[in-house]
């Protein structure tokens, strides 16, 4: 069973359908940021919701997300139309993602919880069925091991762009009135005209990918190859734990950087240094894959993150150029984590391919995307109880209880080193490198 287009696969991808492949990371990415940080503050703040009403409206969003990913993974590795199996559903995306972040990011002043839980939702079922395919494509584009990097290095670029963009704009008019045209409706309106464009590009200039499908897998065999893909339940072991470890200190940046450091000011421009710095970051990682393989390089990566963490407690009250530093050399070291695990992920989908029959590439981005969140929610539902439980107190300021400073601290800082070096033991001697990938591929492509 192949999809139209065979030439969507290369082992030597010209870097043009490379880069016109990765162009959309750039508005997507700026979906998410605003998502998480800046629109609940906007909603209970600016448009006046209570705190109650709001938070009760993410959490629909939140549950309705969870349930999106697994159906929509399914969706796109089954249905196949003559215009292709990535290219439909993606593009069909387009305009309920566009369409929604415009809605949800200007409001009309007097919204209510049901207008954010709705547009949320649409915005999360528009979101989802654009990643899934979007990523499915990528780890598709390419069959050899090193080429995958270059793919996901160019979109994980893109995405470090857009979510600096997402910082940016919103800060460029302010977004403490809901009235007018503010900085979230300016974010709103440049998603709303680049991410059909830009999707466009990806859709007419990159050919669907070659479909290496020999047979049809009922879901229930196929959970059974997914369960018994042991390099794939490693890597996202691995993913899922290094993703709470970089949640906590990106759900307690602003906390370290206003009431441990005495900063407040600073909080916009030097989260906006740790994620220019990411940008750096990924063709170092890229360069880093390709002299010591993939699951090495990543480790050391996690390995040098780990070093400079532990030096986050030594700081005290106005040491910002320190500070500095360290977001200047744990943004460039974010590369690694953004750009290798998703090009991994494309060598363990292989194993499936090559034991089931199926290329399931959908089903993967969706456990993918669902380890993604639940690391996130997990890392807020850490850091928050163990900061309570030392009496901090968000927005009191260095002045408040020294342990509570201490707690911020360790949390924001010892913590993700310990969960980081439960990685870095499931990566420094993965199974699956250059060698035996090249096996696999090799088996299927026979086949």
């Amino acid at each position: 069973m192949r999809a139209p287009d065979p030439s969507g696969t290369s082992d030597k991808t010209p870097l043009a359908r490379v880069v016109a492949y990765a162009l959309p990371a750039i508005p997507l990415a700026a979906l998410t940021l605003p998502l998480y940080i800046l629109l609940p503050a906007f909603y209970s703040e600016a448009v006046g919701l209570s705190l109650a009403a709001t938070g009760a409206a993410l959490v629909a969003m939140r549950i309705f997300d969870a349930v999106n990913d697994p159906l929509i993974g399914l969706v796109a590795d089954k249905w196949r139309t003559p215009f292709g199996r990535r290219r439909r559903l993606f593009a069909l995306s387009l305009p309920v993602c566009a369409l929604a972040a415009f809605m949800l990011f200007w409001p009309p002043v007097d919204a209510g919880p049901f207008y954010l839980a709705g547009w949320g939702m649409l915005l999360s079922l528009g979101y989802t069925a654009a990643v899934i395919p979007f990523f499915a494509w990528g780890a598709e584009m390419a069959g050899d091991y090193r080429s995958r990097s270059t793919i996901t290095g160019w979109r994980e670029g893109f995405t470090l762009t857009g979510t600096l963009i997402a910082i940016a704009l919103p800060f460029t008019l302010g977004f403490d009135d809901a009235s007018g045209f503010h900085g979230l409706a300016l974010l709103g309106v440049a998603i709303a005209i680049a991410l059909p464009a830009l999707g466009a590009v990806t859709v007419f200039a990159v050919p669907e990918p070659h479909e290496h499908t020999r047979e049809a897998v009922d879901w229930r065999v196929g959970l059974g190859h997914l369960r018994q893909n042991t390099p794939f339940l490693r890597l996202i072991a691995a993913f899922f734990v290094n993703g709470m470890a970089n949640g906590i200190p990106a759900t307690l940046f602003l906390f370290f950087v206003g009431d441990y450091l005495g900063a407040e000011a600073l909080q916009g421009p030097l989260l906006f240094l740790y994620f220019a710095c990411g940008v750096a970051g990924v063709p170092l990682a890229t360069w880093a894959s390709r002299r010591v393989g993939k699951h090495r390089a990543w480790a050391l990566g996690m390995i040098a993150a780990c070093i400079i963490f532990a030096t986050v407690p030594l700081l005290s009250e106005g040491d910002i150029a320190a500070f500095a530093v360290i977001c200047a050399a744990t943004g460039l070291l974010v590369g690694f984590d953004l750009a290798i695990p998703p090009a991994m992920q494309a060598d363990v989908i292989d194993v499936d391919t090559a034991a089931s029959g199926e290329q399931r590439s959908g089903i993967y981005f969706a456990a993918w995307s669902l380890a993604t969140k639940l690391s996130l929610a997990l890392a807020v539902g850490l850091a928050f109880p163990l900061l309570d439980l030392f009496g901090f107190e968000a927005g009191a300021g260095p002045a408040q209880d020294p342990g509570a400073l201490t707690a911020l601290a360790v949390t924001y800082a010892l913590v993700p080193v310990a969960l980081k070096s439960g990685a870095i033991a499931l990566m420094w001697n993965f199974p699956l490198d250059e060698t035996r990938q090249s096996e696999l591929r090799a088996s299927i492509e026979r086949d």
